[in-house]
C-alpha cells in the first residue's frame, strides 16, 4: 500500500521543505519506493535536490492542468527519490485552477497513476492555505506539520487544523493528522519546551518526536544539491530525521 504524507504549513521557514527532502532520502535508504511532490513554486524542494527549475520544460503545473502525464515529468535524484519537479509556473497554476470543477482532487487523480510505482509518496505544500495546499490534503492518507518552536510560529495551527477540518468534511474524509514535529529545536531553552506543551494542550495533537535540533548543516546541504543525508549524515540532525522514518517505515 501507498502512504501519501503531505508536509503543510502556512507559516514560511519552519523547515517543510528540509523535512520532505530528509524523511524521504532516509526511507529511500530504508528500502522504500519514494516519490517528493514539490507543490512550491518557489521550488525549494526542487533546487535542493539538485534539479534546476530553470531548465525543466514541464513541471508539476503541467501535470496539475492535465497538460502533461505525471511519469514523463517525474526525474530521478541523486539523493534516490524520485521527484516531481516545481518552476515559478506553479504560482499561476491556483488562479488557473479556481474555475475548474472538481480542482481539490486533480493532485489525487494525477498520483493515481503512479501509486503502485511507490511505497511512500511525500508532499511539500506551499506556506499557504491556498487551492494548490487543499489539494495535497485531499490527496494525502496523513499530514504532517512542521513547527518551528517559538510562540508566533504556532499561532496558525489553529487555522491549519480548521482546513484539514475541512478538508475532511468535504474532500477526503479519511486525512488523518498525524502530528506536529518540532523543528529548528533548541533543548536548552525553557521557552521551546513550553512551546511544545502548549501545542498538545491547546490542540490535543501527537508531538512526532525526536524534535529536530537547529542546525547550520541543514542550510548547507542545498547548496551543493543534496539532503543532509549526502552532506552531514551522522549529525544530530540527520539521525533524528533517520530515527523518525525508521518509525514509519515500521508502521507503514
Amino acid at each position: 500500500m501507498t502512504t501519501t504524507l503531505a508536509i503543510a504549513n502556512q507559516k514560511g521557514g519552519v523547515a517543510k521543505t528540509t523535512t520532505v527532502a530528509s524523511l524521504g532520502t532516509a526511507l529511500f535508504d530504508l528500502g522504500a519506493r519514494v516519490l517528493l511532490v514539490d507543490l512550491d513554486p518557489q521550488s525549494c524542494l526542487t533546487f535542493s535536490l539538485g534539479v534546476d527549475p530553470e531548465e525543466l520544460e514541464v513541471s508539476a503545473h503541467h501535470v496539475l492542468l492535465r497538460q502533461a502525464n505525471i511519469g514523463d515529468v517525474i526525474v530521478a535524484t541523486d539523493d534516490g527519490p524520485d521527484l516531481l519537479p516545481a518552476t515559478i509556473e506553479l504560482a499561476g497554476t491556483e488562479g488557473a485552477l479556481l474555475m475548474k470543477p472538481g480542482r481539490e482532487h486533480v493532485l489525487r487523480d494525477a498520483l493515481a497513476d503512479v501509486l503502485d510505482d511507490y511505497d511512500w509518496i511525500l508532499l511539500d505544500c506551499a506556506p499557504t492555505l491556498g487551492v494548490l495546499t487543499v489539494a495535497a490534503l485531499s490527496a494525502a492518507d496523513q499530514v504532517l506539520i512542521p513547527l518551528q518552536c517559538e510562540t508566533l510560529s504556532h499561532r496558525g495551527v489553529g487555522q491549519l487544523l480548521d482546513t484539514i477540518h475541512d478538508v475532511r468534511r468535504y474532500t477526503n474524509k479519511s486525512l488523518q493528522v498525524m502530528g506536529v514535529l518540532p523543528t529548528l529545536f533548541d533543548g536548552r531553552t525553557k521557552h521551546s519546551r513550553a512551546v511544545l506543551d502548549t501545542i498538545a494542550e491547546t490542540y490535543d495533537i501527537d508531538v512526532v518526536t525526536p524534535p529536530i535540533p537547529r542546525s547550520i548543516r541543514f542550510a548547507e546541504a542545498p547548496a551543493v544539491g543534496a539532503s543532509i543525508f549526502q552532506t552531514a549524515r551522522t549529525t544530530r540532525g540527520a539521525q533524528a530525521y533517520r530515527e523518525i522514518a525508521e518509525n514509519l517505515y515500521a508502521s507503514g
